[in-house]
């Protein structure tokens, strides 16, 4: 190659830029770069997508909504945390249930415990708050009395300062929610002798919890269903 004045320059190699296009460089060469990207890219925003998608329903006792680790996080912590995650949507879990979740997976107790705090402190785990569900539950649906109560919440886990504070919340009605079962329960022995009558309700009023009444009134149920209806006075023209 010659300059201007005819004499020969040096040829020169073009230069490669180490680090990238520059800042200048054009809008159809970036777009050039875009449409190279890798396709794992693609799949791990789409993952990430997914996940944000999936950590959006509340959990069903707190309203509240969980943060999930991140998709990308293999790490034995994070696995674990998305399997609690899972099982809190769909069950409210006691702090002992949750503990035992998390000893499924290889973690130390620092991790384990890690996780408990911080689900403690989302409002996550509240063995209180489950106490009073389980309670509710007990006493709407399933009729039952403190005894069977105590023991269905010590089974989950439950500390027994906290069932007892729970339970003094109850208003004092066990032997009203008594009879009102062994009403229910009355009807359908009719066709039995007294003793294995009242032998039989009494049975099932104590495997509802219900020991300390359960043969008085079962006895007040069996009466009331044997005697004759009564009939108002008539007062003749």
């Amino acid at each position: 190659m010659t300059d201007s004045n005819g004499g020969e320059r040096e040829s020169l190699a073009p230069v490669i830029p180490l680090f990238g296009p520059r800042a200048d460089t054009t809008d159809a060469a970036r777009s050039d770069s875009d449409d190279s990207q890798p396709w794992h890219a693609t799949w791990i925003a789409e993952r990430a997508a997914s996940e944000r998608s999936a950590a959006r329903a509340a959990h069903p006792s707190t309203g509240t909504v969980p943060v999930v680790a991140p998709a990308g996080e293999d790490a034995p912590a994070a696995v674990a945390e998305r399997v609690l995650l899972r099982k809190l949507r769909t069950r409210s879990l006691s702090i002992r249930e949750a503990r035992s979740v998390l000893t499924e997976h290889d973690l130390d107790e620092a991790d384990r415990e890690g996780i408990v705090e911080r689900f403690l402190s989302l409002g996550y785990l509240d063995d209180a708050a489950l106490a009073e569900q389980l309670i509710d539950k007990a006493t709407s649906r399933k009729a039952q009395g403190r005894m069977a109560i105590a023991q269905g919440l010590s089974q989950r886990g439950i500390p027994r300062e906290v069932i007892d504070e729970a339970l003094d919340q109850l208003p004092d009605d066990e032997a009203e929610r008594a009879l009102e079962f062994a009403r229910s329960k009355a009807r359908g022995l009719d066709g039995l002798d007294r003793d294995t009558a009242l032998r039989r309700l009494a049975g099932q009023l104590a495997r509802r919890g219900y020991g300390s009444v359960a043969l008085s009134v079962a006895r007040r149920a069996l009466d009331e269903a044997s005697a004759p209806p009564r009939h108002g006075v008539r007062f003749e023209p």
